[in-house]
């Protein structure tokens, strides 16, 4: 593949049909995709300004060598993932864009600012549903899309975790639609993953281009492994060892993030533990090693909940640990994240964020969320039935980009047979208008071209405080107009780098 660059790199001007606007109000205009090198006017905005420089003076060659360096190195390494159901590509690489994403200081300070604020919100709630329920009582929330919820774990109710924290590490998904505002697509609050392709996408631009980082001043994320850490042992049992023991806790070689797993526990130096390398007595979890039990007082758990404890949830399971959710409930080891957490991954709680944290911390949100309908109230779903070519409706409990219809790029066909499925069970989806998520340049066959993008930033709570390294998982739609950007749906990852002015 030859890259011809571009030059200059022009304005996106890809747009998208919508009935709503970003901030829900209705309108038949089109939706431009703001550039982020290029801002609304096609002035190059001044994040981009160096990189601008050095595009214009590297070679086109010189670009796709390292492009293909760049792809030999990933394949070396080893970094894959797992695609289900897909009998041809089992193992695939991610495909890695060489060409950064930039945020200013001052964009970051406010996007740091929303993710404390909304994770905090987030403890918060979970603690509440599982204990006193004021969120309930004050109507802020239906009863029934907690106690119907498949994901709402009644072993829970009245559960005390070390320090309330119930999600240690976030995953939270955020979107741009113009210079000033940054939008929370969805929260990740059970396992989120991604972490390992931020910081060997970091390892590899490092590698591959000393002279552009020489360019710019751009903040480390190296540090992730040593604070995810210390959270990690900050909320370790009252009766751990001085230095508590975590493990992390994988399904196995088959699943689709092994690869994140190993890389993780290799980073962290911990113990990487399948369920038969565990075991419980006296509540009590002890890994079994070549000298013998070993206590563990923290599990950093990339195991769902229904496979956690054969005792407790799907007895099938071959994963988990029997007995595991009584030395949990006896206060003996912390899972991370806390069982339970899927209540709060829920695409219709995440419709009464605003709501939610207004409610806990007395504060307007930092970080808006995308208007949403939610088709189990009625008038919602007329309106959504009438709209369907326009919007995206999406699975509450659906991730991945599986299970979800993107109106104007959908055929007749395909919508009415959605419309079908939203009439027998209206309350399993959420609507929302089609953003025009925002551009970052990116190699493609014929050059430099925009193409969608999103950020999953990763928040680590401890006992004493909550941090995110500067960045995270860039992730692009590299086909023309698509604004899938899920690696299972064929999208890709760039590095993402924070200008540490």
């Amino acid at each position: 593949m030859h890259i011809a660059l571009a030059r200059p790199l022009l304005p996106s001007r890809q747009v998208m049909h919508s009935r709503g606007n970003a901030w829900g109000e209705q309108s038949d205009s089109m939706a431009v995709a703001f550039d982020e090198m290029n801002g609304p006017g096609g002035d190059l905005r001044p994040a981009y300004r160096e990189l601008a420089r050095w595009l214009e003076e590297t070679p086109a060659e010189a670009l796709e060598y390292r492009r293909q360096e760049a792809e030999l190195l990933f394949r070396r390494i080893g970094i894959t993932f797992a695609v289900y159901g897909d009998a041809e590509a089992q193992e695939r690489l991610i495909p890695f864009d060489v060409i950064p994403r930039i945020i200013s200081a001052r964009e970051w300070a406010l996007l740091e600012r929303g993710l404390k604020q909304r994770v905090r919100a987030l403890n918060m709630f979970l603690r509440d549903i599982y204990h006193g329920r004021e969120v309930l009582r004050a109507e802020i929330v239906p009863d029934d899309l907690i106690f119907q919820n498949p994901v709402f774990r009644p072993e829970m109710n009245g559960q005390q975790v070390p320090h309330d924290v119930y999600v240690h590490i976030a995953g939270i998904d955020i979107v741009r639609v113009d210079a000033n505002d940054f939008i929370v697509l969805e929260d990740n609050a059970r396992t989120p993953s991604g972490v390992s392709y931020m910081l060997e996408n970091r390892e590899i631009m490092m590698r591959l281009f000393p002279d552009l980082f020489a360019r710019h001043r751009v903040a480390p994320v190296e540090r992730y492994p040593d604070e995810l850490l210390a959270a990690l042992r900050s909320v370790a049992p009252q009766s751990a060892s001085a230095e508590p023991t975590v493990a992390l806790l994988t399904p196995g070689v088959y699943n689709s993030a092994y690869y994140e797993h190993s890389f993780l526990a290799d980073k962290l130096g911990i113990e990487l533990v399948e369920g038969r390398d565990l075991i419980v007595k006296n509540n009590e979890v002890f890994m079994r090693t070549t000298e013998g039990l070993k206590r563990v007082d923290v599990i950093y758990r990339r195991v769902d909940d229904d496979f956690l404890d054969p005792l407790t949830f799907r007895p099938d399971s071959a994963l988990g640990v029997p007995g595991l959710m009584s030395a949990y409930a006896a206060g003996h080891v912390t899972l991370a994240n806390a069982v339970g957490t899927g209540i709060a991954d829920d695409k219709a709680i995440y419709s009464y964020m605003p709501e939610i944290v207004r409610f806990y911390l007395g504060e307007e949100p930092i970080l808006k969320n995308v208007p949403t309908w939610r088709c189990r109230e009625p008038k919602d779903l007329a309106y959504v039935l009438d709209h369907l070519g326009d919007l995206v409706v999406k699975e509450v409990h659906g991730s991945g980009g599986y299970g979800m219809l993107i109106g104007p790029a959908a055929t007749k066909a395909t919508i009415e047979a959605f419309r079908e499925k939203l009439k027998r069970e209206p309350e399993g989806f959420i609507a929302q208008p089609t953003l025009a998520l925002s551009t970052c340049p990116t190699c493609t066959a014929s050059g430099l071209a925009p193409r969608h993008v999103d950020l999953r930033p990763f928040v680590l709570t401890g006992s004493r405080q909550t941090t995110i390294v500067p960045g995270g998982l860039t992730r692009v739609a590299l086909q023309e107009g698509s604004l899938v950007v899920n690696s299972s749906q064929g999208g890709g990852t760039k590095d993402t780098w924070i200008l540490d002015e």
